[in-house]
C-alpha cells in the first residue's frame, strides 16, 4: 500500500517548469565543477520534522493530517512508519535521511525494552534501506526529552543520568554502525545551564568531554569509522547551552583534546540564535578544519525562537555553497533538511514541496557559487585588499621574520602607514547581485 498514490518519483524539469512537485535547478546528474550536484549537495531528510512531527506548538495541538499513522506509539505503527518514509525519500530522490533513536523506535518501560524496540525496527530500516538505495547520513540519540534529562545527560548533576545516557548513545552507535551511517551527532539538547547559582560549570564541561571521550573510545572499540559532529545551538530549552556557537564548540573541542575526533554540524537558525550568520559559522568552522555538515533551514528574523523552516533565501543557499566549494565541499557530511513545514501546511503534499524548495535552493545556489568563483572577480578584489601581506613586509611578517622591535624600527623609519585600498563593500553587494 502506498501512502502517496498520487505522487510519481519527482523529475526535474528546468527552469521553465510550472509544476510544483518538478525540481527547476536541482538536477542530480549536472555537474557543477567536476561533480554532479546530487555529491556536492548529499541531501538528507530528517526523520524527526518530516515523520514525526504534528505541527504542535506551544498555543495548541498538532494540525498534521497523517493518515498512515494511527497515533499510536505502538512497534508495529513505528514499523508501519519507515515503509512511508522510505516512499517519501525515494519519491523525492534524496540520497540520504537522518534520525534520533526515539524518533523511529518507541521508547520502552526500561532500557532493555527499549533497546528491543529500536532493534526491532532497525530491521525494517535496514530492508528500505536494501530496497531503495536510500543511506544513512548521521544517527543520533534524543539526550533531552525524557524526564530523566531535566538537568541535562552528559552534564546532569545526577551521574545515574549520565550512566542512562552512555548507555542510550552506546546503543545508538551500534545501531548506526548496522545501517552504515556516514556520521554520528552530538546535540547538547539540554547541556547547559538556567541559573549558575546551582550550576557547577567547571564539572559539568570536565564531564561533557569525558562523555566524549568515552564514546570515541567505544566508537574505536566497535570499528565505527564515521566521523563524529556536535552541533552548535546558544540557548532554547536552556538559557545558554554549552555548544553555544562555533567558536564555543572549538574551544572546546581544543580544550578538552577532541578536536581531532569531531567536527561541526552546523544549522542556519542555531547560528541566527547566536548572533551570527550561517556563513560566519561556516566559514569560522571551515578555517579550523572542522566544517563537517550542515542542518538546511533558516529562521525568522522577527521571532526569537527555533522556527525551522525550509531554506528559500537563494542569497542565503549561496553563501553556504560559496564556503563550503571554498573549503573543499562535503565529504562525509550533507545538506540535512533539519526543518518543518509550517502549523498551516498540514496535508501530506506539503512535505514534497517543501523538500522540492529547499532542494531547488541549494541547487541554484550551488551553480551561482561555481560561478562566482568561476568569474573570478571577487576573489581577485579579496586578493587586491590583501595584497601589502603578499609584499615584502607581509610576508616576512607571515614566515615569522619579525619582532616587535624589528617592527618599529621599520615604522620609525617609515614614519606613517601608507593608506590600504578601499574596502570596496558597496561594490562587492552590487557585484554578487549581478549573479543572483
Amino acid at each position: 500500500m502506498t501512502a502517496f498514490p498520487e505522487i510519481e518519483r519527482i523529475p526535474f524539469e528546468g527552469p521553465q517548469s510550472k509544476n510544483p512537485l518538478a525540481f527547476r535547478y536541482y538536477d542530480p546528474a549536472e555537474k557543477v565543477e567536476g561533480k554532479s550536484m546530487r555529491d556536492h549537495l548529499r541531501f538528507s531528510v530528517v526523520y524527526w520534522h518530516t515523520f514525526r512531527g504534528q505541527g504542535a506548538d506551544p498555543f495548541g495541538p498538532g494540525t498534521a493530517a497523517r493518515p498512515w499513522d494511527d497515533g499510536s506509539n505502538s512497534l508495529e505503527n513505528a514499523q508501519k512508519r519507515v515503509r512511508v518514509a522510505f516512499e517519501f525519500i525515494d519519491k523525492l530522490g534524496a540520497p540520504f535521511y537522518a534520525f534520533h533513536d526515539r524518533d523511529v523506535a518507541p521508547e520502552g518501560e526500561s532500557l532493555a525494552e527499549s533497546n528491543k524496540n529500536l532493534d526491532d525496527v532497525v530491521k525494517v530500516l535496514k530492508e528500505e534501506q536494501q530496497r531503495t538505495g536510500i543511506q544513512l547520513l548521521w544517527g543520533t540519540a534524543n539526550l533531552f526529552s525524557n524526564p530523566r534529562y531535566m538537568h541535562g545527560a552528559a552534564t546532569s548533576p545526577n551521574s545515574e543520568a549520565f550512566a542512562y545516557a552512555a548507555a542510550q548513545v552506546k546503543k545508538a552507535l551500534e545501531v548506526t554502525l548496522e545501517l552504515g551511517g556516514a556520521g554520528y551527532t552530538f546535540w547538547g539538547g539540554r547541556e547547559g545551564y538556567q541559573n549558575l547559582w546551582n550550576t557547577d560549570m567547571r564539572r559539568e564541561l570536565d564531564n561533557l568531554a569525558r562523555f566524549l571521550h568515552i564514546a570515541v573510545d567505544y566508537a574505536k572499540e566497535i570499528g565505527f569509522t564515521g566521523q563524529f559532529y556536535i552541533e552548535p545551538k546558544p540557548k532554547e530549552p536552556t538559557k545558554h547551552q554549552y555548544d553555544s556557537d562555533a567558536a564555543a564548540c572549538l574551544n572546546f573541542l581544543r580544550q578538552y583534546d577532541l578536536l581531532d575526533h569531531l567536527k561541526l554540524n552546523l544549522e542556519t537558525n542555531h547560528a541566527t540564535l547566536a548572533g551570527h550568520t550561517m556563513q560566519h559559522e561556516m566559514d569560522l568552522a571551515g578555517a579550523a578544519g572542522a566544517l563537517g555538515s550542515i542542518d538546511a533551514n533558516t529562521g525568522d528574523m522577527l521571532l526569537g525562537w527555533d522556527t525551522d523552516q525550509f531554506p528559500t533565501d537563494i542569497y542565503l543557499t549561496t553563501q553556504c555553497m560559496h564556503t563550503l566549494l571554498k573549503y573543499g565541499g562535503l565529504k562525509t557530511g550533507g545538506v540535512n533538511f533539519d526543518a518543518k513545514v509550517r502549523r498551516e501546511s498540514f496535508e501530506p503534499i506539503d512535505l514534497f514541496y517543501a523538500h522540492i524548495g529547499g532542494m531547488d535552493a541549494f541547487a541554484r545556489g550551488l551553480k551561482i557559487a561555481a560561478a562566482i568563483r568561476a568569474d573570478g572577480r571577487l576573489e581577485g578584489l579579496l586578493k587586491d585588499r590583501y595584497a601589502s601581506w603578499d609584499s615584502s613586509l607581509g610576508a616576512e611578517i607571515e614566515a615569522g621574520k619579525h619582532s616587535f622591535a624589528s617592527l618599529e624600527k621599520i615604522m620609525l623609519e617609515r614614519g606613517e602607514v601608507t593608506p590600504n585600498r578601499s574596502g570596496r563593500q558597496e561594490m562587492i553587494e552590487n557585484l554578487i547581485n549581478t549573479y543572483m
